[in-house]
């Protein structure tokens, strides 16, 4: 008979691999989206939705994910999620029209909410000290942006350019997943939660400060990758003028280590605490966006011996190295922000964590639509970089003076604490 041990690890590699492979299906659009933007004339807004629709529903289905998991197991609402969206992802490959791919890319989404399952299903299966590296190592199924960005554009060219063959082999991939999922995961009664709440009721976590306070956060760190991960490839396509398959590649070097080393970042929170890894990962990213930020610009100045032309500009190189940092700075903000939820609401941490899903779900539905938008009125394609060098500065502003804050307040009651007691 196993023991409660080896169940924990069994339930962690397999859900892992679930979370993995419905983070490859939840970005498919990432890829097929170039040549289905070709096909129909869309613009880069057009593009942006098309992206983003799954992240929609992914985002929006976290808060009740959460609240099932709690009450029903994350086995069972796991494996009913993975097969509702097998029907969905095979019919993408009959759509013809743009309201076609968003009806279906709704549907489709549904495999985004498996995070907001699998986080608590996981995490109670360990001791609190290890609860942050075992989320940072389900977390890691976030490579499946990778993934995708290695198989999908392999698959196409094997097919002779054809994206179809895309969705029939993700049909297939999620149906046999979900079957292996349900073989290697186990259920115990004593982690199911008792809680009459309903979707309202959880929505009023709203109010407590932190779990804002997180919200915007995960926002930045998640939010951000998922945006970032549906708009390089097509981004490294028009900037630089490589073809698909080089692009993804490149992109992969974001998506992979953001995604990879999520476990690093549960580790560095259960050792150096939340707060001080996602204050530095902030800082991170904050360096690396400015320096993303700037497009590439051509000048002409007046020498002393005659005109100057000067170029300033990130070649592919210094592109992709600081893209690669700020995907290993997101990897360990994401396990970083969790730990601050089971360290603040362990008895209710699916609820929490699929309302801070939900947000960072629609910071990743609005990001790429707002790219493609800026790129419309701007014409400038690195503006998505310093839209995103923004939030990081706003996450900034708000860790300092609300964790600065607290501390005051936690200094006073312990001063009156001790005065209480002489």
């Amino acid at each position: 008979m196993a023991t409660q041990e080896n169940k924990a690890m069994s339930v962690l590699i397999s859900s892992t691999l679930a979370f993995t492979v419905c983070f490859a299906v939840w970005m498919m659009f990432a890829v097929i989206g170039i040549p289905i933007k070709k096909q129909l004339g869309l613009s880069e807004t057009e593009f942006g939705i098309l992206a983003a629709t799954p992240v929609l529903t992914g985002s929006l289905i976290r808060v009740p994910l959460g609240i099932w998991t709690d009450r029903y197991g994350g086995r069972i609402v796991l494996f009913v999620l993975m097969l509702l969206t097998v029907v969905p992802i095979w019919l993408i490959q009959y759509a013809t029209e743009f309201w076609h791919f968003i009806v279906l890319g709704l549907f489709v989404g549904l495999a985004g909410g498996s995070f907001s399952v699998g986080t608590p299903y996981v995490a109670r299966w360990f001791k609190k000290d290890r609860q942050g590296l075992a989320m940072g190592v389900f977390g890691a199924g976030n490579s499946g942006s990778a993934v995708n960005k290695f198989v999908a554009p392999a698959l196409i060219a094997g097919a002779a350019g054809a994206w179809t063959v895309v969705p029939q082999v993700y049909a297939v991939a999620m149906l046999i997943t979900a079957i292996l999922f349900w073989l290697g995961s186990a259920s115990d009664p004593a982690h199911l939660v008792q809680s009459k709440s309903n979707f309202g009721e959880q929505l009023k976590l709203l109010k407590d400060p932190k779990v804002l306070r997180y919200c915007q956060y995960y926002s930045v760190v998640f939010g951000g990758y998922v945006g970032l991960s549906l708009w390089m490839t097509k981004y490294y396509v028009q900037e630089y003028g490589f073809d698909m398959k080089l692009a993804a590649l490149l992109a992969a070097c974001f998506s992979l280590p953001g995604g990879v080393l999520r476990a690093i970042g549960g580790w560095m929170s259960d050792k150096y605490g939340a707060y001080k890894t996602t204050w530095w990962v902030m800082w991170v990213c904050w360096v690396a966006f400015f320096l993303l930020s700037y497009p590439q610009t051509d000048f002409i100045i007046k020498g002393v011996k005659g005109p100057q032309a000067f170029h300033i500009g990130l070649d592919s190189f210094w592109f992709t190295v600081l893209l690669f940092v700020v995907g290993v700075a997101m990897a360990i903000g994401k396990a970083s922000v969790f730990k601050f939820i089971s360290d603040d609401y362990g008895k209710n941490i699916g609820a929490v964590s699929g309302v801070v899903g939900l947000a960072g779900g629609l910071g990743g539905f609005i990001l790429p639509i707002m790219f493609g938008a800026l790129v419309d009125f701007t014409g400038v394609r690195s503006s998505c970089f310093m839209l995103l060098y923004g939030t990081v500065c706003v996450s900034l502003v708000w860790m300092h003076f609300s964790f600065r804050a607290e501390s005051v307040v936690e200094g006073q009651r312990a001063l009156a604490t001790a005065a209480t007691r002489t």
